[in-house]
């Protein structure tokens, strides 16, 4: 998630040096925005208990409320990940901002089923656009700011950011879940304001891409596999679906397992557990910055297979402890093997395809974010949350040897 966005295709131009601060401030601006939009993303993963037991939700429903969610991210990609380019970064990143206060103020007014769907699907809509939209903005102001600099500023903010604010959410939720009064509104109401807050900030930014008097004729984005290494592109996208599966299933029914087969229904333990996986997979990420792409494939599939395997295992012996360490582990793997399929798609693919290539990597790992986790809500209507979770493990363990023997053949081929 971490990208280096290429389709930076028309820059205004470079900023003198009185004008350079106002950038630098406008990264940072732009840098807490983006955290804001999407630690927002993931304030109801902490909540789903409360909503099963004010509700009656089953966990089939919780998983098809979370898939909702990533069906929204997926149309707006397609639909709406590329429009920047066309009419400036700050129009579309305010756009995605306000799509998720709109959200807010629904998951504010009740909490029926259908608003929660409906209040899910428009952040995923926001997401999908402020994704791209953000990350191309960071670096764009970071370029602006320190022209001569490295793009390591760059990198590890936006990876803090993305992945590090997909912890924050279930942190800050949880913590206002467990100490302050209507827990499933608070939340969404200190979200709420501060989304105003980044709207306000982001209106301030410089802008970085002019927008085009003569707009092209729109079209979705299109999505290609055809680089030159169909291989190495299926590994990547296969590495993206299995590492998306781990942070959808902490961010759907992990809280729910822990307060109830493992009978632990802190809401800040369960805000802390999501965190927990985000935060180092984001910590991963950056710490790895300087491993080759081979190396960093070969920890990410390594740490992602154990920790999965140690996370069952947890669930199986009813050990919170054990259960923890997996999904830290996990997290690790996830984080660094989705870091390497950016950086192993960024470099097969031609600059004029880049933006093709990377979009249907997203797609790709955005359908691992919700199809697993749908999975199991399913499954779980048959048969218990721990025996779910143990095949949808086997079937991420079997479809991580498939990512190395793909990654190998993609090797031996160049």
């Amino acid at each position: 998630m971490s990208i280096a966005t290429q389709t930076l295709l028309h820059p205004l131009n470079a900023p003198d040096s009185s004008s350079a601060r106002r950038h630098g401030v406008g990264f940072w601006v732009v840098a807490a925005a983006f955290l804001t939009a999407m630690a927002f993303s993931t304030v109801p993963s902490p909540l789903y208990p409360l909503y099963q037991e004010r509700d009656g939700f089953s966990t089939f429903m919780v998983t098809v409320v979370f898939a909702v969610y990533a069906v929204g991210v997926i149309v707006s990609l397609i639909l709406a990940g590329h429009v920047s380019d066309w009419v400036g970064r700050k129009k579309v990143l305010i756009t995605a901002l306000l799509l998720e206060l709109v959200a807010a103020i629904m998951f504010l007014s009740g909490t029926a089923l259908p608003v929660l769907l409906v209040a899910r699907f428009i952040t995923g809509l926001g997401v999908g656009v402020l994704t791209a939209t953000a990350t191309a903005y960071l670096h764009e102001l970071h370029t602006k700011h320190r022209p001569e600099a490295s793009g390591q500023r760059f990198e590890k903010v936006s990876t803090a950011a993305n992945i590090g604010g997909l912890g924050v959410g279930p942190l800050v939720a949880g913590i206002l879940a467990q100490w302050v009064s209507a827990p499933l509104h608070t939340p969404y109401a200190v979200f709420a304001v501060l989304l105003v807050v980044a709207v306000i900030g982001v209106a301030l930014v410089p802008e970085t891409v002019a927008e085009l008097p003569v707009r092209p004729a729109y079209r979705p984005q299109r999505i290609d596999a055809d680089h030159g290494d169909r291989a190495g592109y299926f590994a990547t996208a296969a590495a993206g679906f299995a590492s998306f599966s781990v942070f959808g299933v902490f961010t759907s029914v992990a809280p729910g397992f822990v307060a109830g087969t493992l009978d632990h229904p802190s809401r800040l333990l369960s805000g802390a557990t999501v965190f927990a996986v985000f935060g180092t997979a984001a910590l991963a990420q950056t710490l790895t910055s300087r491993m080759t792409s081979t190396a960093k494939l070969a920890l990410g599939i390594s740490a992602e297979a154990v920790g999965l395997i140690t996370l069952v295992t947890g669930m199986h012996a009813l050990s919170l402890p054990m259960f923890l360490i997996g999904g830290v582990i996990a997290g690790i793997g996830a984080g660094v093997l989705f870091k390497a399929a950016v950086g192993a798609v960024t470099a097969m693919a031609a600059p004029a395809q880049r933006s093709e290539a990377l979009a249907g990597l997203f797609l790709i790992s955005y359908l691992g974010l919700g199809i697993p986790a749908l999975g199991i809500g399913v499954a779980t209507l048959e048969m218990s949350a721990t025996t779910a979770m143990t095949g949808l493990a086997a079937i991420v363990l079997v479809l991580l040897t498939g990512v190395a023997m793909l990654a190998r053949r993609a090797t031996v081929a160049r």
